[in-house]
């Protein structure tokens, strides 16, 4: 058992950052009959970042706010030490996208950079 993630999460996740994430959902549900872990909203009640079951994976989804088009790749990586890895990317010429800490209402230490082929890595420590 890890005590950097959580026991039922697989060390990797893609990450579907998408203007129209409820459709994202059902369509996972009625598709691969995903099952919703977690749901995180806005204020407004719409949807900020979701997170669905399928088999022994997990498909993470964030809800483009207002005006937001859907994003690139992104994917979503469970480490031991995400503040490490975080630094060491912006030493390797990573952009930071978002520094490290806790963010939202759950377990997660989480930070974001991207590469320089355009992908946005989310690295966490639980």
């Amino acid at each position: 058992m890890s005590e950097w993630k959580p026991a039922t999460y697989p060390s990797v996740s893609p990450y579907l950052v998408c203007e129209h994430a409820e459709n994202i959902i059902e369509f996972l549900e009625q598709v691969f009959e995903a099952t919703l872990v977690r749901r995180f909203d806005r204020p407004d009640g719409s949807l900020m970042h979701a997170e669905v079951r399928i088999d022994d994976s997990i498909v993470m989804i964030g809800g483009g706010a207002a005006g937001q088009v859907s994003a690139g790749t992104h994917v979503h990586v469970y480490v031991r030490d995400a503040q490490a890895v975080y630094e060491r990317a912006l030493q390797q010429g990573a952009e930071s996208v978002q520094a490290p800490g806790r963010k939202r209402a759950d377990d997660d230490f989480r930070g974001g950079f991207r590469d320089a082929a355009g992908t946005t890595w989310w690295v966490a420590t639980q």
